[in-house]
């Protein structure tokens, strides 16, 4: 995805006091959904805020032109099982459950669930099942919030 656009976004965002989780932009045949996932320092993410970043984007969207073409907006909260992406992402959940899909094997697993022990500058730790296992971020694929009922 183009960093004009990201950067455009997360301004945007932050115009309206909220930052940006994720940016999806998703094409399925002809269509195309523009996905943005916010998220607030401060409490939960209501549907006014998701509204309020929607028509701040669109008028931003429409005068920039980053996409072209015709597509649809969404903006939402990440949700419970909110994606982890950046480091600072895995420093503010320490405690949490996490589960972290790998490029590659590792003792023939791919995927990994554990409570987050660690985010140090270019890895971090889980405790899975009892046992510390360390990753370097740059082997982490994916990575998720697990909701604990």
């Amino acid at each position: 995805m183009e960093e004009r656009l990201l950067e455009g976004i997360a301004e945007q965002a932050a115009a309206m006091g909220c930052g940006v989780v994720d940016v999806r932009l998703l094409r399925v045949g002809r269509s195309v959904t523009l996905q943005v996932f916010i998220e607030k320092d401060e409490g939960a993410v209501t549907i006014e805020d998701c509204a309020a970043v929607s028509r701040q984007l669109s008028v931003w969207l429409d005068v920039e032109n980053p996409i072209a073409g015709a597509y649809r907006l969404e903006v939402s909260s990440p949700g419970l099982d909110r994606p982890l992406k950046r480091e600072a992402d895995f420093q503010r959940f320490v405690g949490a459950l996490a589960e972290i899909e790998l490029r590659g094997l590792r003792d023939g697993r791919r995927r990994w669930r554990g409570r987050l022990l660690l985010a140090s500058p270019g890895s971090v730790a889980l405790d899975v099942d009892g046992v510390r296992q360390e990753f370097l971020l740059a082997e982490i694929l994916k990575a998720k919030l697990v909701p604990e009922w």
